[in-house]
């Protein structure tokens, strides 16, 4: 969920401290405020409502797969 990817940002950011890794950072801040913003968080709701019509939901939500790839984090 958009909670759990955004939990992974922000615990990555913490880590980038080195200027070279600041680009990055920012980077990821934009994208968590993408993830924090209504009009994402309408466009999620909507394409859950259609992959749940067509039968194509997944264990992983868009988000939280989306920070997992980003991150290199195992997958359920």
């Amino acid at each position: 969920d958009t909670d759990r990817a955004l939990v992974l940002l922000e615990e990555y950011c913490k880590k980038l401290r080195k200027p070279e890794e600041q680009q990055l950072k920012k980077a990821i801040r934009k994208v968590m405020g993408i993830f924090k913003s209504s009009l994402f968080q309408a466009l999620l709701g909507s394409f859950k409502k259609k992959a749940t019509r067509h039968g194509t939901t997944s264990h992983t939500s868009l988000p939280a797969a989306l920070a997992c790839d980003v991150l290199g984090c195992p997958k359920d």
